[in-house]
């Protein structure tokens, strides 16, 4: 039973999430407040954190970033403000995983809590060689080859190619591609990211133009079907 450390000061919204995490099949802890979170996520790590941005004593922004600091690797969503567009790009450079705005629907959290779960599970797969359509690519070698040929990928491109591999199946946004391959800090431009995208559809597929392996899903990012 995954264990979810909500913190979240608004007490109907904590009893809504508690309520619907429980009837998910989740053991529930809530916290109150930054400081009061803080302390749970040190005393009894949880296997997801949910974590408000706007809390009392301690923001969720500095909870975030202590726990990153302490080495924690726990998937943290942030919960946001509609329209504080900043607060979600600080937090995705804090270390956050994702982030959600309010006013929310408990489905789509629970979803995005479910794919973080099977992402932090495959966290300790090693990714080694990768085959898809006539494309070969030897990870720890940093190699590739189509039909054969070897194919010039960049450190970049097979960064790119090895998240979208290890997310198989899954949409991952811009932003977050730019949080886990740029590490962000470097392009803070989500136009970055498509143009390596059509750059590695170009060497990786057989006809950049109708891509077979990297597509394009509208207004979310782009998933891999390799």
């Amino acid at each position: 039973m995954p264990r979810v450390l909500i913190v979240e000061d608004d007490a109907a919204m904590a009893v809504a999430l508690r309520d619907g995490f429980q009837y998910e099949g989740y053991e529930v802890v809530v916290a109150h407040d930054g400081v009061s979170g803080l302390r749970l996520a040190r005393d009894a790590p949880p296997d997801l954190l949910i974590l408000d941005v706007m809390l009392p004593q301690m923001s969720g922004h500095d909870v975030c970033r202590e726990i990153r600091r302490d080495g924690n690797n726990v998937p943290i969503i942030m919960l946001t403000a509609r329209g504080q567009e900043i607060d979600k790009v600080l937090g995705l450079k804090l270390g956050a995983d994702d982030y959600v705005t309010k006013p929310f629907g408990f489905l789509e959290l629970a979803a995005r809590a479910e794919a973080l779960l099977r992402r932090a599970a495959g966290r300790g797969t090693t990714l080694g060689e990768c085959r898809f359509g006539d494309v070969t690519v030897d990870f720890e070698r940093a190699e590739a080859h189509k039909s054969g040929e070897p194919l010039p990928l960049t450190s970049r491109e097979l960064r790119l190619l090895r998240y979208f591999v290890e997310h198989r199946g899954h949409v991952v946004s811009r932003e977050e591609l730019l949080d886990a391959v740029w590490d962000y800090d470097n392009a803070p431009i989500t136009r970055t990211v498509d143009m390596h995208v059509a750059k590695l559809r170009k060497k990786i597929e057989s006809d950049p133009s109708d891509p077979r392996y990297i597509v394009t899903v509208h207004r979310m990012g782009y998933k891999f079907t390799g």
